[in-house]
Formats: C-alpha cells, sequence, structure tokens
C-alpha cells in the first residue's frame, strides 16, 4: 500500500512572493503541500494542526514598511485568538513542542527573529534577541553564495551536509545580535549556517559575506534543532536548471536547496 504524504504548509500572500517554488520545492522532497493566505492563520489558527512542516516563504511581507517582516511580527505577538489570552507565537510554540517543524525563508526568517521564534534561547520564546537589518553594501544583493553548516549544530534540517551553494535576494540580511548571553549560545548549536568561500572557509568580506552579518552567520535555530532560518533561498535551487551557470557546467540533478527539505522529509518520516 502506497504511504500518504505528510501534508505541509507554505504560507502567501501580503507582499510573500516565493510562495510556489517553496511549495515546488515541499512537492519534489515528498510533502503534500497546501498554500494558505496568511491572513488566515489568525482567524483559523487551528489549521496549523493539519500539518507537520510550515514554511514562511520569501517575500516583501507587508512591504516591509516598518522594516522586514516587522508589521506582522507584531500581529502574530499581539493579536489575541482566545478568551484565555493565547497569541499566534503561543499556538507556533506548541506546534513544534510536539515534534513539527518550521523553516523560514529570508523575509520568513526575518518574521522569526522579530517574533521571537528564533533563536528561542533556553526554550524561551517570544523575546527578540537578534534581528536582520540593512545590508552593509546599502544595497538589494542579488547572488550566489557558499554557505559552511555548523557541525555542532542540532538543526533537524541540515543534518549530513558540510558545505552547499544557494543564491541570495535581500536588502536587509545582515545579522545581528544582542549581548553575551545570545553571542555564547549561538557558539553552542544555535547558529547552522555561516557565509563562506568555496573552500567552506569562513569568510568575513564582502561579497562572500554579502551583507555583513556578523560572525557571517546565515541561518540559526532554535534549541530543539525544529525551527530554523536561513537568508539563502534553498527552494530556489532544486534543480540544476536553476543555477546560471547550468548550461556549461556538468552539474547533479538536483539542486543543492533540495537537500534542506530532504531532510525535512526524512525527519517527518520517521519521528512523525
Amino acid at each position: 500500500m502506497k504511504k500518504r504524504r505528510p501534508k505541509s504548509l507554505v504560507l502567501f500572500g501580503n507582499g510573500i512572493n516565493c510562495e510556489y517554488e517553496t511549495a515546488h520545492a515541499h512537492r519534489v522532497a515528498g510533502f503534500d503541500p497546501e498554500l494558505l493566505h496568511i491572513n488566515l492563520l489568525l482567524k483559523k489558527p487551528e489549521k496549523i494542526n493539519e500539518y507537520t512542516f510550515i514554511t514562511l516563504p520569501g517575500g516583501f511581507l507587508d512591504g516591509d514598511d516598518l522594516g522586514a517582516a516587522k508589521a506582522q511580527a507584531i500581529k502574530w505577538k499581539y493579536y489575541i485568538i482566545s478568551d484565555s489570552g493565547r497569541t499566534f507565537i503561543d499556538e507556533l510554540v506548541d506546534f513544534v513542542a510536539r515534534g513539527n517543524i518550521i523553516l523560514g525563508v529570508c523575509n520568513g526568517f526575518q518574521l522569526l527573529v522579530k517574533t521571537g521564534l528564533l533563536p528561542g534561547i533556553g526554550g524561551i520564546y517570544g523575546k527578540q534577541s537578534v534581528t536582520l537589518t540593512f545590508n552593509d553594501s546599502g544595497k538589494f544583493e542579488d547572488r550566489w553564495v557558499y554557505l559552511k553548516v555548523n557541525k555542532f549544530s542540532h538543526c533537524i534540517f541540515t543534518q549530513n551536509i558540510d558545505t552547499i551553494y544557494l543564491p541570495v535576494r535581500h536588502g536587509e540580511g545582515k545579522f545581528m545580535m544582542n549581548g553575551l548571553e545570545t553571542a555564547t549560545a549561538l557558539k553552542q548549536g544555535y547558529t547552522v549556517m555561516q557565509y563562506a568561500y568555496e573552500s567552506g572557509d569562513i569568510a568575513s568580506e564582502y561579497p562572500y559575506n554579502p551583507n555583513g552579518s556578523v560572525e557571517s552567520i546565515a541561518g540559526i535555530c532554535d534549541v530543539t534543532g525544529r525551527i530554523f532560518g536561513l537568508m539563502p533561498h534553498p527552494e530556489a535551487f532544486v534543480h540544476h536548471t536553476q543555477h546560471p551557470q547550468w548550461t556549461r557546467k556538468k552539474l547533479p540533478r538536483e539542486g543543492d536547496g533540495l537537500k534542506i527539505f530532504k531532510n525535512a522529509f526524512r525527519y517527518v518520516r520517521e519521528n512523525l
């Protein structure tokens, strides 16, 4: 008997513009993705219980008018969804506590850090301790970057990945942190990816580090390893034809980004 594909959720609306790429990556990895407008989650927060995997895609959420993803972060943190005073952040924390997983890419990563879902140091969520702000270059960066995966990271999305090559496309991707406690935690496994040279050595200078991120950080996870956010776009490289040199180089059929979604699928199959 053929197994049913696990259901996953991909958000769209209000400036999000990578939902179809993201849903395709889910599908190729083995999920049965559903697209849902981001506003419906506040009206029907119980919808998340239908899924095992939620992705917050890239784009320009609410026009980034208050800074990248800030407006939506405020809605999620302070909009009361029940008589008990629970917010949508509480629902997402419970979702992950049950073993489910969340991925935020680019604008989705910005949303996760500004709601305080990342890094969630010590399992405390809702308090913002890191941010993503304007690139040091002062311009929108659209380029491909090499990334080194932290071998000490407990992130379920990057298991068995050492280096990876993905595109970035953002104007506010500079990662910054607040305080020694946060810096210490990030060094103890919360840091997942750092910008690197092709050799895999960590790179601090432009353009290898395209935005000036502190410690060249490109992606982080929470204490469970089940909430993961990154600035580069894994959904934009799941097939070799998405690479700008695919007609000139002999590339593997599967793009590097698919590894992240396949790890998500493997985790769900084995644990949920």
